[in-house]
């Protein structure tokens, strides 16, 4: 029965918590951000050009009063956008005939249409790479 006793005397005694203070002087801390940032941009640059239209010569005259024909409205489709000009209707523009016939003469006549001359895209990724570290450094 004595060898038994000294567990019973164990199992009914109290445990009571002793706190823990902390006992420094001093210490750090530090701590890293990364950030990192892709940028993708896309530019499109569209060079337009409006017609141009000019006659001339010698030993020549035109059939009516205007050199210049009526306008028309035209349309051109690129890489699925619709563009919409002002342009020549050459399907009225005027006659020319000699003045002298068989005799000498010049005549020049050229066109240039309204339109797109020139489409650039240029396609861009900006990368951005930030680092912050920080210490904190902390005493009693």
């Amino acid at each position: 029965m004595w060898r038994t006793l000294p567990f019973v005397f164990l199992i009914f005694n109290p445990v009571y918590a002793v706190p823990v203070v902390p006992n420094f002087t001093q210490g750090s801390s530090t701590s890293r951000t990364e950030t990192t940032t892709n940028i993708t941009e896309t530019i499109r640059t569209t060079n337009y050009g409006g017609f141009q239209y000019s006659v001339s010569g010698t030993g020549i005259q035109i059939d009516g009063n205007s050199i210049t024909p009526p306008v028309t409205t035209s349309n051109q489709n690129i890489n699925g956008t619709t563009y919409t000009w002002t342009d020549l209707d050459l399907g009225q523009k005027p006659n020319w005939t000699q003045t002298t016939q068989g005799g000498s003469f010049q005549f020049v006549e050229t066109y240039t249409p309204s339109g797109v001359q020139s489409i650039t895209d240029v396609t861009r990724t900006i990368q951005s790479e930030s680092v912050t570290d920080t210490t904190t450094i902390f005493s009693q």
